[in-house]
């Protein structure tokens, strides 16, 4: 579903990838961590095309993110991303941040938009808060929000990039529980976080990121049992403690 190979990215001279090659297949779980800086956010932001590449190939399901002639817009709507900040529509409602890329990407009419954010709303449990304005809700109901309108646009993937890490701790159980739910149900994700115990319980595989390079890319009970490098050995041992 997601195959990147040999990716690498620049800021001028500095590289904050380096030869990444990895891939998800469909129904994958995989998370993505490592240590603050080490590009995890940055790989996780080239798949769907927010962050150019400058060498290297990545395809989502057959097409290519790098090449000029992809309509990134239509390949966009067929990745959900669910970014740290929720990223939600202040001056709209609940439900008006679920139906208006519906309505404008996908082309559908206002009442099959809404009966479907409707019906996600109460997957995600706020379907009692459709007509609220973000300001309104908690940082893990917002972000709850932010998952349901990813879903609106029918994915065949999902991204997340470090989707608790602005919650307060009460607050994160709520988002990964939703989460935990769309993994058993077959959904391809990439998740870049530092939760690992989401990571033990859903993950398929874990990716270990160092300095703009995939250090590890194992399955979750080789990664968690005997990770390879020291450095992996070093962040685990720090962030389990």
């Amino acid at each position: 579903m997601i195959s990147i190979s040999n990716v690498s990215k620049w800021y001028g001279q500095f590289q904050v990838l380096t030869d990444c090659t990895t891939e998800i297949r469909k129904g994958e779980v995989v998370v993505v961590c490592g240590p603050s800086g080490s590009g995890k956010s940055t790989l996780i932001k080239t798949v769907n095309g927010l962050e150019p590449f400058q060498s290297g190939e990545l395809r989502i399901d057959g097409e290519s993110v790098g090449d000029a002639r992809t309509n990134l817009s239509k390949l966009r709507a067929k990745v959900g991303m669910v970014f740290q900040h929720f990223e939600l529509f202040p001056h709209m409602s609940v439900t008006g941040n679920l139906t208006l890329a519906q309505m404008k990407v996908l082309g559908r009419g206002r009442d099959e938009a809404t009966d479907n954010a409707l019906r996600l709303l109460q997957r995600v449990g706020l379907r009692a808060h459709a007509d609220k304005y973000p300001a309104q809700l908690s940082g893990g109901q917002q972000q709850r929000v932010a998952i349901a309108r990813a879903l609106s646009m029918d994915p065949v993937a999902m991204l997340f990039d470090e989707p608790t890490s602005a919650l307060d701790p009460e607050m994160i159980n709520e988002v990964l529980d939703v989460m935990v739910e769309l993994a058993q149900e077959g959904m391809t994700m990439m998740c870049v976080t530092h939760e690992m115990g989401f990571a033990r319980k859903v993950a398929h595989r874990v990716i270990f990121m160092d300095h703009g390079r995939i250090v590890e890319d194992d399955l979750k009970e080789a990664f968690f049992a005997n990770p390879r490098s020291e450095r992996a050995r070093d962040f685990l041992a720090r962030i389990l403690h």
